[in-house]
């Protein structure tokens, strides 16, 4: 039988109790030493990365935007009255002339309303007719009441110089003398007032006359205005190109027979496609520096074609400002209107600076911090470059960067928390 010591149980639990101080001693050690050591340089892939050297030199400044094709002269024809579609004579993409037909329409009130105007001119021609009858007969009634006056005035005044000399002679009384002298001063007078009568009975019968053919050249007008509209429910291309759509494109749907137009109403699109111009789309950061007259070139994806900038809009849509280029130069087979396109616009050329390829995240005028490889090539570490003016696909470096020195221009973000990395 096994007799137990005196003092073993005390001595067993002393034992545990340095051992668990000794435990809490080490990790402690342990945690404090791991803190004090640095993080883990990650490692990258070369073939991950996209590297780039700073360089000095000449550096042209350039902006890019996405766009289309658009005609030099668009030719929008509307409809100029009421009425339905009767019938379609062609489609979108079809060659015209300015005399093609491209569309008929039907429209029963403008016949009634035309027939009404002719019917109403040949009513103001024929009452035009009657009055100048009418006045030139008044005309001729007051002519000879005019001559009956003048030759009864003349007769009075030859019987008045007859009296007056037989009454100097004593052959004549001095009363009878007086008589016929007298009445040929009235005559006289009667005279002048029909004289004065007659000019404006020829006045009288001009004004009237005028006025009628006013309303003859008014009816004359409308008829030929409502004329003119029956002649345009033929609805003609009106000059040479392509028709480029029917209706006013989308979202409005196409113009189908018997659909109602409405005066207004957009009913054909002519373009001619030989005579384009690029319609760019440039970012409203990067518009405030266009000008026009500046060289660019636009990507048909079938060649390069070189233009210069014609039109600025002076308006931003949703971010964008619209920047009108002309071609000058051919365009290259297949290029047709809406053809979307790739446009470079050269805004100045920089003499001598020091520049890097663009990085993702940099922006002019901007201090973003880049990866710089080491002489040995296989690490890099971070340093800030403060960026200047920018272009397409290189920016200006101000400070933090010298000639000849490499850096990395992808995405680094997802090493922000790491100044040094290794790479493989």
């Amino acid at each position: 039988m096994d007799i137990q010591r005196k003092g073993a149980g005390r001595k067993k639990t002393v034992r545990k109790v340095v051992l668990s101080v000794l435990a809490v001693v080490v990790a402690a050690g342990t945690t404090f030493a791991v803190g004090k050591l640095k993080p883990a340089v990650p490692t990258v892939e070369r073939s991950t990365i996209l590297p780039d050297t700073a360089r000095r030199g000449p550096m042209v400044r350039q902006v890019r935007g996405l766009g289309t094709l658009v005609p030099e002269e668009v030719l929008w024809i509307p409809a100029e009255t009421d009425g339905r579609v009767a019938k379609i004579n062609i489609r979108a993409g079809a060659p015209v002339s300015r005399d093609t037909v491209v569309l008929e329409l039907d429209s029963p009130d403008l016949k009634l309303a035309t027939l009404n105007a002719e019917y109403d001119l040949k009513a103001g021609e024929a009452g035009l007719i009657d009055l100048r009858v009418r006045l030139e007969s008044e005309r001729y009634d007051q002519k000879s009441v005019a001559a009956s006056v003048r030759s009864e005035f003349v007769q009075a005044n030859m019987q008045a110089e007859r009296d007056r000399s037989l009454a100097k002679e004593g052959l004549l009384p001095d009363l009878q003398m007086k008589l016929s002298t007298t009445k040929a001063d009235e005559l006289k007078t009667r005279n002048q007032i029909e004289v004065d009568r007659q000019k404006i009975v020829s006045e009288s019968v001009e004004a009237q006359l005028a006025a009628q053919r006013v309303k003859v050249e008014q009816l004359r007008a409308v008829y030929a205005l409502k004329k003119q509209q029956l002649d345009h429910l033929k609805v003609r291309a009106g000059t040479s190109g392509i028709l480029q759509q029917l209706g006013a494109g989308a979202p409005t749907p196409p113009l189908e027979v018997g659909q109602k137009v409405t005066a207004g109403t957009i009913l054909a699109k002519i373009a001619q496609p030989e005579r384009l111009k690029a319609d760019l789309k440039i970012g409203e950061t990067e518009a405030k520096d266009i000008a026009l007259g500046q060289h660019a070139e636009i990507d048909t994806r079938n060649g390069i074609v070189p233009g210069k900038v014609v039109r600025i809009d002076p308006a931003s849509v949703n971010g964008t400002v619209t920047v009108d280029v002309a071609l000058t130069a051919a365009l290259p087979q297949g290029a047709r209107p809406d053809l979307s396109v790739d446009g470079t616009i050269e805004l100045e050329k920089l003499a001598d600076v020091l520049f890097i390829g663009r990085p993702v995240s940099g922006q002019p005028h901007s201090e973003v911090t880049l990866f710089r490889l080491e002489p040995d090539g296989k690490t890099a570490v971070r340093v800030k470059v403060k960026l200047g003016r920018a272009s397409v696909n290189s920016v200006e470096v101000v400070e933090g960067l010298r000639a000849g020195d490499q850096v990395i221009l992808s995405d680094m973000t997802a090493l922000e928390s790491h100044d040094r990395i290794r790479l493989n």
